[in-house]
């Protein structure tokens, strides 16, 4: 190492610093080495195959965006803000009550009440005009009424004692709609809570990878730069990259 200067009249001075020569040929060796290895290294850069993460993909599929769907205070106003609990209740009522598989118990409920009328009352009806002589009067038409008569108050009467017993399952039906028209509320409220925290850090990841990218010859030449001054002894080494 040397320094040099010049004044009052003198010629220039230089000062050098020099060590022994085995210890000046080890180190001029070892920075020829240095320097081929910061050319591979700088070449073989970590980060030339890194892609960025795209959360909006894996959130919402190629080719959309969080603009693509609907707004979370637009999800409230279709699911609870703007629900008519009372039309609701009436269409649950109505589907539960009055549904096809109502209708269909009570036609099987028919069917054997005409069974039974056939098989069981009517032949009894009948044993019991011939027996007082009755089969030609008008008693014997009114006697066989009955049974019909019967039938409509025992259906009447099953009809709506299937439907009385319906009611709480209407019930329970329009709470658990509500419950879950405002889970999806909820539910999207917090999916979209995740989006922008996920967002967030594969964005800091994203820049940081990019910014790694970008000083990786600087960080290799940080390394060449403390080579150089080994024989100065020890001096502070960032060692952001290993």
């Amino acid at each position: 190492m040397g320094s040099s200067g010049g004044g009052g009249g003198g010629g220039d001075q230089r000062t050098e610093v020099r060590y022994a020569s085995y210890i000046e040929d080890k180190h001029s060796a070892f920075l020829t080495e240095v320097q081929a290895q910061r050319i591979t290294a700088v070449a073989d850069d970590p980060y030339e195959n890194y892609t960025d993460v795209a959360v909006d993909v894996g959130f919402f599929g190629t080719g959309y965006l969080l603009s693509s769907f609907p707004s979370l205070y637009d999800i409230y106003g279709k699911f609870m803000a703007g629900l008519d609990v009372d039309s609701l209740y009436s269409q649950i009522f109505e589907k539960v009550v009055n549904s096809a598989e109502i209708g269909n118990l009570v036609s099987a409920e028919s069917v054997l009440i005409d069974d039974d009328i056939e098989t069981n009352s009517l032949p009894r009806i009948g044993l019991g005009s011939r027996d007082i002589n009755a089969v030609m009067s008008s008693s014997f038409i009114i006697a066989k009424t009955i049974p019909e008569d019967a039938k409509v108050k025992s259906l009447t009467k099953f009809s709506a004692q299937l439907k009385y017993n319906l009611i709480p399952v209407a019930q329970a039906a329009w709470q658990t709609h509500l419950e879950w028209n405002k889970g999806v509320v909820g539910m999207y409220a917090e999916i979209m809570k995740f989006y922008f925290s996920a967002k967030t850090d594969i964005d800091e990841i994203n820049y940081a990878m990019a910014a790694k990218k970008a000083l990786w010859p600087f960080t290799v030449l940080d390394f060449e730069r403390a080579c150089l001054g080994a024989l100065q002894g020890a001096t502070v080494q960032k060692t952001d990259v290993a």
